[in-house]
């Protein structure tokens, strides 16, 4: 089955046109579909719209925490073994879902939208250009538009995780990191012609914080200690040579330890260096105290094959 996702917040002039579309592009392929409608604690007339449409499963958030947790209670609530996502307002093209389903029938796991002719202002067309190209630098998953909600994936890779704050942004990178096989396809991108865009320059800070988690999480999640021991190395390295150079002035008579700031330097490093192994160390513990109390695992089984041929 197929589950087409969109969350909704104040978008009651788009959602029955989005839905209309949706269904049309969906009877024509002839597969097994379900619509699951997110909204987001719309205070319009959403709501109301959505109860006028069928079919449609209809998730009702109790306040609006953003659009990343409607997409999460929509993509956990999915029956569908494939997951499409895309926004309300229109502008993604459903038309397009065909051409991400074949793509993926290629062999891949997610299929990303790439908007080429986007229709939105130069201000936004930068800012995106630039998170687009920070992102790849940190995540090494090159595409060409992280933010396109319009996205194909199995959804077998999102066991176990949940998406916080605009995480959204980079599920591409976070269902790579679990070993999906990610590729990206040109869609259509049409002007928002109703409704009031959401997204302002605060949205894309906090986009940059989600970026940096996601980047420790899936890079250092498994060893913490790494992370946080390396860190502690350098800093008490910085701190011994410190103390090395504070020694030197006095050997050579040219400062006495008291007219210089450098062992107040070796000393802080120092104990730094020692409180970031410590953090290291917990959080490992912590780790494996998650790990073992959740009978879980920090990896991902894409399948299991069995040959069984004479012996």
């Amino acid at each position: 089955m197929i589950s087409i996702v969109f969350p909704a917040y104040n978008e009651e002039e788009n959602v029955a046109e989005l839905h209309q579309r949706i269904l049309k592009v969906m009877r024509e392929l002839k597969e097994p579909f379900e619509i699951i409608a997110v909204n987001n604690a719309s205070t319009d007339g959403t709501r109301d719209e959505l109860m006028k449409l069928s079919p449609v499963r209809i998730i009702s958030l109790a306040h609006n925490i953003g659009q990343t947790a409607g997409l999460d209670a929509g993509i956990h609530a999915a029956k569908g073994d494939i997951v499409i996502t895309m926004d309300a307002d229109v502008q993604n093209d459903p038309a397009d879902i065909p051409r991400l389903l074949a793509k993926m029938r290629e062999g891949y796991d997610v299929i990303v939208g790439w908007r080429q002719d986007r229709h939105d202002n130069l201000g936004r067309r930068v800012l995106s250009r630039s998170a687009n190209w920070l992102t790849r630098k940190v995540t090494g998953l090159y595409l060409h538009d992280y933010a396109c909600a319009l996205k194909a994936f199995k959804k077998k890779y999102m066991v176990g995780i949940h998406l916080y704050g605009e995480m959204h942004v980079f599920l591409a990178a976070i269902l790579q990191s679990r070993g999906a096989r990610v590729a990206e396809i040109p869609v259509t991108h049409h002007k928002r012609h109703a409704g009031v865009s959401k997204h302002f320059f605060m949205k894309a800070v906090k986009d940059i914080a989600d970026l940096l988690t996601i980047k420790f999480l899936f890079t250092y999640a498994a060893r913490p200690l790494v992370f946080f021991g390396g860190w502690a190395l350098a800093s008490i390295g910085i701190g011994v040579f410190s103390g090395l150079a504070a020694i030197a002035l006095k050997i050579a008579e040219l400062r006495n330890f008291g007219q210089t700031p450098l062992p107040i330097i070796t000393a802080l490093f120092i104990i730094l260096g020692v409180i970031l192994f410590m953090m290291g160390f917990i959080a490992e513990l912590m780790l494996r105290i998650y790990y073992e109390g959740r009978k879980e695992t920090p990896y991902t089984i894409s399948e299991v094959i069995e040959n069984e041929g004479s012996i």
